[in-house]
């Protein structure tokens, strides 16, 4: 039944559009008038007397309600009338009422909501209007079923809005949670705590799930009342006795866990986690192998995993402290536990062993500080290993082809597992590497008829012990030791016993992987090497049926080579006819599906290209190789651009510009090999990169596909500036010619970079095609930043703070690259509107990243034209533009003295002001006290205070004293 008294007056109409089905019309009208509503000074009454009176049966109304009152409690308490308050509490306490003679309750949802307001009530009124909040509640609600879920719900919201560390409070906040904290203490803590024992006693068999409520709930509480309220005979029966409880026991061991989480006294909290772990391995718990609910296992591991972690941080206290008895106690009580941990650990779900990992890594952590292990330490370690062996394997269900969630997880849960095994390695390494040892070799022999997750995990172990154990790669086959001979004989096993023919993916991975992390075998024992490079090359590496296998290969493969160059001499021809198909540039037609992915071809590139450049072969035999590696890629290149050229049809052209982009990419890996001892010159080949150059800079004036074209062009001309330095002199006025026409501001952004690579490299030589360039660049730049953009157009607006950023770091490099004559070349004009521009990004732009370029130039600029025998009128430029440039960019609101980004700004801005000084001498120091610093108002005493400052000769005294005049300037 509802109940009912009078009807409280709402837009009937408005109503309508509450409801999720009802059509737009209505559903805004709803809207208005729920603004209308919460702004109102009294409207909200209606919906106050609509929830007290209980006339609406529609759960949307309701809701609606109860959001219009929680709004006025949030928002707006202070501005109610003290009569308007009691009318909210009279309202909450006559809707309980409603609830306790309803036959059936209300939804969760608006149970929900009505909590949430009960508990902003409460935070908004228990300190001064309303200290009897949970006795009336009580009262009112007794034991009805319908009332105490509302009271529990309103506690948990209560923990949300007072307790709960995940949610952000202001101090003031803070503080009243503080006090209201400690206001239920005083007041009405046991009184609450005699409530949950009620009802966990009452309702366990007839509502479990008020049961499971109440546990939550005293759970989320303990953290932060007097636990003797709750740890004691009475409670601690009554929960254990809820664990046997089906409905019930997974709550009831979170709520024990969070009993256990309880911040204590070391000793007292050894006392509390003893005292539980009699109980429950009494009652039982301990014999985890007879318990079949895989769900309530994870909570009890949990439980224990709470348990042991208590125990590791009360030994820990305690071992600081020197106290020896008590410290002993808790080992004893910790070593106790290691039955229990080890059976959770190798349980066969993952979670449930996931859950104890934790307090497995911390026991380890504490036997690492014991000075010496005893026998059951040192099986109790052995044990573990096992433990974490057995758990690393894979299961039948993994699918290696297509991985998801599950498969993500155990990936997760493996990357603990090696957690364990690295700290395994701290506490014993010799244990850890015999148990490694036996569990491998025993495989070994048998892996013909062994399942693969059995082969998998072997060679798995093999590769961790090259983390596990400490020292450098190369360090693990160097010396005359046990491990040296063990990590030796595993190797020597693993690439002669034939275990790289498994059928597995998994197995094939590993194997390359662990041959891989261990190149260095190969150094010591350089006889294994041809068995290897075949299975790289053959159906167990690059042509495994596996695509996941093939990709990963190829990468692999690249590093092997790497490390073993010196080694690779005498199959270096067969290797190269080997790849050969591999190093094939497949066009858009081709309608097969390549072995290897474009990114992997890259892999392959650069391979070849290590193993021609480090061979022994003759100067004329590397060319002939190198040419016979990039001749192809010109060919199709070629080829493809004439095909580009004619196509119409999109789709078609960006297929074939992405086969081209990848022609000059794999031409450009190949240039990788090259290292500064061995240059391309050495090897002779100069002339095949050369015509490299000449077959792909015709794509940069391609009308079509520009982007991607131009890209990758200028990416290899990078490259071509290292390996070939002046070489590449003679195209780059063509390719910047090409790369500044019809150009982008991103375009622009990214042809920067090469100009400043080319202008930082070869200085004076490039200067007469700087003197050429620079204008026309700067007037692209130009152009771009003036074009006109939307303005919410984010993505633009980044474009051209990065273009200015890049514009302002080319200025910089031609400015610190001692060629003056660039820029002083240009023309009193162009020079004039350059140098403004700098005014103007290190005044104008909120951006101190481009700020900061700007200033240094600035500095520079004073440096080379500001002195006596400096540029015509220069001097007066600094005076006009470049002095208060100095002082206005500090000045604005926009610059953040306390970002880190902008205070070295100002240091920059500092050190011009020091440099003009240094270039201008008593005139510069006249000028400021006389004519600029009395135009901004500043006093004569910090006048002459600054310029004090700027004639001693320590800058750190100048940086700081700058600082601390804008602060007070900002004030």
């Amino acid at each position: 039944m509802a109940c009912q008294s009078v009807a409280a007056v709402m837009d009937e109409q408005a109503l309508l559009g509450l409801n999720p089905n009802a059509d737009a019309r209505y559903r805004h009208r709803a809207m208005a008038y729920f603004e209308q509503l919460k702004e109102s000074q009294d409207a909200w009454e209606v919906c106050a007397e609509a929830l007290a009176t209980g006339i609406y049966n529609d759960d949307h109304v309701k809701f609606f309600c109860f959001q219009v009152l929680e709004h006025q409690i949030k928002f707006r308490h202070a501005g109610l009338s003290a009569g308007q308050q009691q009318l909210i509490r009279e309202t909450l306490m006559k809707w309980l009422q409603c609830q306790l003679m309803n036959a059936q309750p209300e939804k969760p949802f608006i149970r929900n909501k009505a909590a949430q307001v009960f508990a902003l009530t409460f935070v908004m009124e228990y300190l001064t209007l309303w200290p009897k909040f949970f006795f009336d509640i009580l009262s009112l609600v007794g034991l009805n079923p319908h009332g105490v879920d509302v009271y529990l719900r309103t506690l948990m919201a209560i923990d949300a809005e007072v307790v709960d560390r995940d949610i952000l409070h202001s101090p003031d906040e803070m503080r009243r949670n503080s006090l209201i904290k400690d206001s239920m203490r005083e007041q009405c803590i046991p009184h609450l705590v005699e409530s949950w024992f009620q009802i966990l006693q009452a309702y366990q068999r007839s509502h479990p799930e008020l049961t499971c409520q109440c546990l939550e709930v005293v759970g989320l509480f303990v953290s932060w009342i007097d636990l003797n309220l709750i740890a004691n005979d009475r409670f601690v029966n009554l929960l254990l006795s809820q664990m046997s409880v089906e409905e019930l026991r997974e709550e009831a061991c979170d709520c024990l866990f969070e009993i256990v989480n309880k911040g204590m006294d070391p000793v007292d909290k050894t006392k509390l986690v003893e005292s539980l772990c009699q109980v429950l391995q009494s009652a039982g718990f301990f014999n985890v192998e007879q318990e079949e609910d895989v769900d309530f296992l994870a909570k009890f591991s949990r439980l224990v995993n709470g348990m042991g972690q208590s125990l590791v941080l009360s030994w820990t206290k305690l071992a600081k402290t020197g106290n020896v008895k008590d410290t002993a106690e808790t080992l004893q009580a910790l070593e106790s536990k290691v039955p229990l941990l080890l059976q959770l650990l190798v349980h066969e779900d993952d979670d449930i062993s996931a859950n104890i990992v934790g307090f497995c890594y911390e026991y380890l952590h504490v036997l690492k500080q014991l000075p010496q292990l005893t026998d059951q330490q040192k099986t109790n370690i052995e044990a573990i290993m096992l433990a974490v062996m057995k758990k690393l394997t894979y299961d039948d269900e993994y699918n290696f082809e297509n991985e998801g969630e599950d498969e993500a997880m155990f990936v997760e849960y493996r990357k603990q597992l090696k957690m364990l095994l690295d700290r395994l390695a701290q506490v014993c390494p010799e244990l850890l590497l015999e148990a490694v040892r036996r569990v491998f070799t025993n495989t070994m022999q048998n892996w013909q008829t062994a399942q693969f997750m059995e082969v998998e995990v072997a060679v798995r172990l093999l590769y961790m012990l090259g983390e596990a154990l400490p020292a450098s790669h190369g360090a693990h086959f160097s010396g005359d030791t046990a491990k040296t001979s063990a990590l030796q004989d595993m190797m020597r096993t693993l690439v002669s016993c034939g275990v790289s023919s498994y059928q597995h993916s998994s197995v094939s991975l590993e194997f390359f992987e662990t041959v891989v992390r261990y190149d260095k075998f190969f150094i010591v024992e350089p006889q294994h090497i041809p068995n290897v490079l075949m299975a790289f090359l053959d159906q167990r590496g690059l042509r495994h049926n596996s695509p996941k296998v093939r990709s990963r290969v190829a990468y692999l493969f690249s590093r092997f080579i790497k490390t073993l160059h010196k080694h690779m001499n005498a199959f270096i021809e067969d290797i190269l006819s080997r790849i050969q198909d591999l190093l094939e540039l497949a066009p858009p037609e081709n309608g097969f599906l390549a072995l290897l992915t474009s990114d992997d071809q890259l892999f392959m590139f650069e391979t070849a290209g290590v193993l021609i450049v480090n061979g022994e072969s003759p100067v004329e035999r590397k060319q002939a190789l190198m040419r016979s590696l990039l001749l192809p890629l010109m060919d199709a290149f070629r080829l493809l651009l004439a095909k580009l050229l004619q196509e119409t049809e999109d789709e078609r052209q960006a297929a074939l510009a992405d086969c081209l982009s990848h022609a000059v990419g794999f031409a450009s890996r190949t240039s990788k090999a090259f290292s500064n001892k061995q240059t391309v010159k050495q090897c002779g080949c100069t002339e095949v990169y050369r015509d490299c150059l000449q077959t792909f800079l015709p794509a940069l004036s391609c009308p079509v596909q520009r982007g991607p074209l131009r890209s990758s062009v200028r990416s290899f001309l990078h490259r071509m500036i290292i390996c070939m330095e002046e070489e590449v002199l003679p195209f780059v006025p063509a390719a910047s010619e090409h790369m500044l026409k019809d150009c982008e501001a991103k375009d622009l952004q990214e042809f920067i970079p090469l100009i400043s690579q080319i202008t930082a490299k070869f200085k004076s030589q490039v200067s007469p095609f700087l003197q050429q360039v620079f204008m026309p660049l700067v007037l692209a730049i130009f152009e771009a930043l003036a074009r006109p953009a939307e303005d919410n157009d984010q993505a633009a607006a980044l474009e051209k703070q990065m273009l200015r950023r890049s514009y302002f770091t080319f200025i910089q490099t031609i400015t610190g690259s001692g060629m003056n004559e660039v820029m002083a070349n240009q023309g009193a004009e162009n020079i004039e509107r350059v140098v403004f521009t700098i005014i103007q990004g290190a005044v104008d732009f909120p951006d101190p990243i481009a700020q900061k370029t700007c200033f240094i130039i600035l500095s520079k600029l004073v440096e080379l034209w500001g002195g006596k025998d400096g540029m015509v009128g220069f001097p007066d430029f600094i005076y006009k533009h470049i002095v208060p440039a100095c002082f206005l960019a500090p000045l604005k609101p926009t610059f953040d003295l306390s970002d880190a980004q902008t205070v070295l700004t100002l240091s920059e801005c500092a050190l011009t002001l020091k440099m003009i000084h240094l270039k201008r001498g008593p005139e510069f120091i006249q000028f400021l006290q006389q004519d600029y610093l009395p135009s901004l108002q500043v006093s004569p005493e910090i006048s002459q205070e600054l310029c004090q400052v700027l004639q001693q000769p320590d800058v750190k005294v100048l940086k700081n004293y700058i600082k601390a005049f804008f602060q007070r300037a900002k004030l």
